[in-house]
């Protein structure tokens, strides 16, 4: 039988609760399609709402918590706060998970 080479770098425990939460925040199917929508273009909580068909308290609720687990950023123009991804890195795991579900 083939021994396992021991892992050579394990995170601390505060970076695998990190870990954890962004994992859980990128969890939930309505975040993850807020997230791919904001991979395109940057969007009002207005414009997602009407998107996705859901109320802007729901989609803001949603936005909380992906703004929490720093995945994504806002700015506001006017009345209107809009999001994009927080920077590349979001992208990257988005595509490369996506990636990773369509090999057969």
């Amino acid at each position: 039988m083939e021994q396992q080479k021991p892992c050579v770098f394990m995170p601390d425990t505060a970076d695998m609760d990190k870990l954890s939460e962004l994992h859980k925040a990128m969890g939930d199917f309505t975040r993850m399609k807020i997230l791919w929508a904001l991979m395109k273009q940057e969007y009002c909580v207005k414009e997602l709402a009407a998107q996705m068909n859901m109320s802007g308290s729901a989609i803001s609720h949603q936005l909380k918590i992906l703004k929490m687990a720093r995945l994504v950023a806002s700015h506001k123009v006017g009345k209107n706060v809009f999001y994009t991804l927080c920077d590349e890195h979001i992208k990257w795991i988005l595509e490369e998970t996506y990636a990773h579900i369509s090999e057969r």
